[in-house]
């Protein structure tokens, strides 16, 4: 396991968040992520069928999304350490019948998903959150099937172009998730272009076995 901790306090907000606080916060107009959502699937490429891991849920607007995408025959976990995040999210997918969301409560360690059970891990807005990432990273690359796919989208952090609150709040900049990620047995697929202004969008596939860097 890792031992150190890299974003220590970063999660203590959500030991026990307000959840209709954070749905007017997270799922707002306003927000890059939520006014881009729909564009944000499609980079995905989800298939009726898939198993799709929601990393870092939140008030779960993107797990409804997936739902549709992989249909009734298709899976979607949705993961997140607040367990008042993951409560909504059942409510919420009852009241729209959305039978193939399940919900996962996880910790700092592990995603806490079965081995080989998605196709495609997606962690939006969460990667800075991870407080011992080599270790959230080891458990999502077990999670994925072989030749599955991750799509993390986060904050760029630039010095002299970011807010003083990306400066403060996010740990590293993207060259760094990187080399972390491959570091942890992905391949980088490359940057995939939005247009969003202040985050980035990239595109990882599991490696094989057998492969070399």
């Amino acid at each position: 396991a890792q031992e150190k901790n890299v974003a220590p306090g970063i999660n203590d907000s959500f030991q026990n968040p307000d959840v209709e606080r954070y749905v007017k916060m997270f799922e707002g107009e306003s927000r890059s992520i939520f006014s881009n959502r729909h564009e944000i699937v499609r980079t995905l490429g989800l298939k009726r069928g898939m198993a799709v891991g929601d990393i870092g849920a939140g008030t779960g607007f993107f797990s409804l999304l997936f739902s549709d995408e992989v249909g009734s025959r298709g899976k979607v976990y949705a993961v997140d350490i607040a367990k008042n995040f993951i409560d909504h999210i059942e409510k919420v997918s009852r009241e729209n019948e959305k039978t193939n969301i399940k919900g996962i409560v996880c910790d700092q360690h592990s995603v806490k998903l079965p081995e080989n059970s998605i196709d495609v891990a997606f962690i939006c807005d969460v990667y800075h959150h991870f407080e011992y990432p080599m270790d959230s990273l080891k458990s999502i690359h077990s999670a994925l099937k072989p030749g599955g796919t991750m799509i993390i989208v986060d904050f760029r952090r630039i010095a002299g172009f970011s807010t003083e609150w990306t400066l403060n709040h996010v740990r590293c900049g993207v060259g760094t998730v990187i080399d972390e990620v491959q570091e942890s047995g992905f391949d980088f697929v490359g940057k995939i272009d939005l247009g969003m202004k202040d985050q980035y969008v990239l595109k990882f596939v599991k490696r094989a076995p057998d492969s070399t860097e």
